[in-house]
């Protein structure tokens, strides 16, 4: 320990350092090793603390140790000098995992004997100053240097960093001279609430449509954020560049069979189980599933992961289907689990024959959690196994009294996960053809191969399961796809779970999956959210690794920013008073022409009647005058909106067995373009179509309705008890009669509107979908 101690003092370590690296026995192992090679090729000459720095940083990283001395020999050759070069050899010797160096590409790789000019650094900072220098002179000393260091570097990719940053330092003051008592002065600190709001108005400000793409407040699209996903990810056939990749003697040869059905190009898949209806977080997932294919020129599988034939119903088969397109997504091509029971029931046979599984008799309940006790059986002879497992297969044992077990660890603990089981229930496509059926360990990263998926996306909670993906792959002796983590998306005030949605239904608090207080897909849809708001939502959430808990008006906010430039505007009134004009005449009657876009009438109108007799809200009226209330009042004249007149309360007309509730108007006109003008405009409807209305709030009263720290009671207790409201006497414009389900519209000065499946020839049932942006509190 002592002579090791010293080895690696001797290079540069400090005493600390090696004795942290010495509690780490397979690091300070592949350090001795490189340490002693290098001193073997420099002999007198030895190794300093820069080569030492280098060969210490290359035993910490290096994952493949029969590279050590190859890269040990070119680190004492001079070769490798910087941690530039060192991070080259790395990937070089990473993307060649198995054939041997070639000595001349390496080099060329790593940029050995490059050398760069002073005067090649200095036209190289002097263009990227010129690009930058309006800005410059603007921002002057604000301007983020670090961004002309990094261009400088990228143009310059093996030249020294403080060299450059020299220069840069050099011609920045050449530029803007020394820094002033203004460049000096710090920043007025920024207020949190101050510094939301900013992002905020930014978010709205810089979100554009550009060729059919989302464009985020960071300028980029999901499909953007998706192609950047790639310069991370591997490139196909290059999988065993990922970091627990596990190759093996045929790695290479499978790697490339699949390089050859692919053709290089990236294959996904979406595999929900049919088991329920796709909910907000799904639409992630279907996002950067068929995104990440699209955004790559690649292409995605729909993939049903019908293995459980207990749960599957075909409702669900194809309300999934119906959401993926429905989001804006084809599919390559449908598939099912079920489509390779053969297959996977045949590799099962040959896992057990290769020594990797047995028939297992442990209870359900024994293999429960993760200290379970070892198996009794694990052990069995190999032909015993075989011979139980085609038992298994033909129902010779009752459910739960035989199960396939798989001879691994997983990374969560968890000892042995069971491959199959035994079901008598008909499946969904097979009928009474199998009796046993593949659980999502064993069959999840088998399908993944089958169809040659590149990568295979998933969400983080599946991590723990990426080394048992691997393991069983390599274990056939079949290609291995590479699994990635992405993190869930979720929302506040919800719950997604499918237990918890099918408990809400059948306590009858929501009337079933697509009920518009639901956060499933096909709620969403029903309360009228656009898929071009899921889908900008997902972009403005991004591509995280972590796990992202998100409020509903974000998700609100984007439906928003979509309506109003899609859901033409028309008038309605939810709580109608009637209004009589006295000096029209009884059958007075004329067309109002009504801008569908007011900010933009080119988009087109619609042309509504204009009687006698009008209804307007009853909250734009009001019998005693308050102070700032700026609509009609039998002192304060109000206008109609798009009608060109102003309206004057005569008499206001009530009914005494309803203490005194004001019923109706009677007013007089004059036209807008004669009188002053008025405070305030209001909307107004005439020989309207009756119709129902629905208002949605928040279901639950709490952020997380699932959290016993917030909700002791559970979930069902925490209700929110006026989450929906239903008013059924609205009357809406008649422009709307032709409308057909799910078409959407601006209630002009109410909110944002789409007709529900509900409606009937003789009566429109209609769900807002968000309230206007307009402060609720404005009077």
């Amino acid at each position: 320990m002592a002579d090791m101690l010293a080895l690696f003092t001797s290079i540069g370590l400090s005493e600390q350092k090696a004795k942290e690296t010495l509690k780490n026995e397979a690091l300070s192992s592949a350090l001795k090793d490189a340490v002693t090679q290098a001193q073997r090729v420099r002999g007198a000459s030895g190794v300093d603390k820069t080569m030492g720095t280098l060969l210490y940083n290359m035993a910490s990283r290096l994952k493949d140790t029969k590279r050590l001395t190859f890269l040990s020999d070119n680190i004492a050759q001079c070769k490798i000098c910087t941690e530039l070069q060192l991070a080259a050899a790395l990937d070089f010797v990473k993307s060649h995992p198995q054939e041997p160096i070639n000595q001349k590409a390496f080099e060329e790789a790593c940029g050995v004997g490059v050398v760069i000019t002073p005067e090649q650094i200095e036209d190289a900072v002097s263009t990227v100053i010129k690009k930058h220098k309006e800005q410059l002179l603007n921002e002057r000393y604000r301007f983020n240097m670090g961004l002309l260091m990094g261009e400088a570097r990228t143009a310059l990719k093996w030249a020294d960093g403080k060299v450059i940053k020299n220069e840069v330092d050099m011609q920045v003051l050449h530029l803007l001279g020394p820094k002033t008592e203004a460049d000096l002065e710090k920043k007025p600190k920024v207020t949190h609430k101050a510094k939301v709001a900013e992002n905020e108005a930014k978010v709205k400000k810089d979100e554009v449509a550009m060729n059919g793409e989302v464009m985020t407040g960071e300028g980029k699209s999901l499909m953007e954020q998706l192609r950047g996903e790639a310069l991370k990810f591997h490139k196909p056939g290059e999988n065993y560049k990922t970091e627990g990749y596990v190759i093996t003697p045929n790695t290479m040869d499978l790697l490339k069979k699949h390089l050859e059905i692919t053709g290089g190009q990236i294959r996904t898949r979406f595999p929900p189980e049919p088991n329920g209806i796709l909910h907000i977080g799904h639409a992630k997932a279907i996002n950067f599933n068929f995104g990440y294919a699209k955004a790559n020129n690649g292409i995605c599988f729909l993939r049903y992961d019908d293995t459980n034939p207990e749960k599957e119903e075909e409702k669900y088969f194809t309300a999934i289907k119906d959401m993926v397109e429905w989001l804006g997504y084809k599919p390559y091509a449908v598939t099912h689990a079920s489509d390779n029971f053969q297959q996977l029931y045949d590799l099962a046979v040959d896992l057990v024959r290769r020594g990797h599984a047995y028939v297992c008799h442990q209870k359900g309940e024994e293999l429960k959690g993760h200290n379970a006790p070892a198996s009794p059986w694990r052990d069995r002879p190999v032909e015993e196994s075989l011979v139980l497992f085609d038992r298994m297969k033909k129902g010779v044992f009752a459910e739960g009294e035989a199960t396939l077990r798989m001879k691994m660890v997983m990374e969560d603990g968890k000892m042995d996960p069971v491959a199959y089981r035994i079901k008598y229930t008909p499946h969904h496509r097979t009928g009474d053809e199998w009796c046993i059926y593949p659980t999502y360990d064993y069959t999840h990263c088998l399908c993944d191969s089958i169809e040659n998926i590149t990568h295979s996306l998933c969400t983080k909670e599946f991590q723990a399961r990426r080394s048992s993906y691997f393991w069983l792959c390599n274990a056939l002796d079949v290609y291995c796809p590479v699994q990635w983590e992405y993190g869930r998306l979720n929302l506040t005030y919800t719950v997604v779970s499918k237990r918890k949605i099918i408990k809400l239904v059948e306590t009858g608090v929501v009337r079933d999956w697509d009920d518009p207080r639901l956060f499933t897909l096909t709620a969403l849809r029903r309360r009228g959210f656009p898929p071009e708001a899921i889908n900008n939502f997902c972009a403005r959430v991004g591509v995280t690794v972590s796990q992202t808990t998100t409020e509903p008006h974000l998700l609100e906010s984007c439906v928003r920013d979509v309506l109003n430039d899609s859901a033409p505007r028309v008038m309605a009134v939810l709580e109608p008073l009637k209004v009589t004009i006295t000096n029209l005449p009884e059958n007075s009657k004329s067309d109002v022409r009504v801008p569908d876009f007011p900010a933009n009438e080119a988009k087109g109108s619609h042309v509504v009647p204009f009687t006698r007799t009008i209804f307007i809200e009853q909250s734009d009226f009001r019998e005693v005058m308050e102070k700032g209330y700026k609509r009609l009042t039998p002192e304060q004249p109000v206008g109609l909106r798009h009608a060109g007149y102003i309206i004057s309360v005569q008499k206001v007309i009530k009914v005494r067995c309803f203490k005194g509730k004001v019923v109706e108007l009677e007013v007089t006109c004059c036209s807008s373009d004669t009188a002053e003008k008025p405070k305030a405009f209001i909307h107004w409807v005439s020989q309207p179509l009756l119709c129902e209305v629905r208002l949605y709030e928040r279901l639950f009263l709490h952020k997380h309705p699932e959290d016993p720290a917030e909700v002791p009671s559970g979930f069902l207790s925490d209700i929110n008890p006026h989450s929906m409201q239903t008013i059924s006497s609205a009357l809406v414009d008649i422009s709307v009669k032709e409308a057909k389900v799910f078409d959407k519209f601006q209630f002009e000065r109410v909110g944002y509107f789409s007709l529900d499946p509900d409606s009937t020839a003789d009566k429109f049932v209609f769900n807002r979908t968000v309230t206007l942006k307009e402060d609720p509190g404005k009077i």
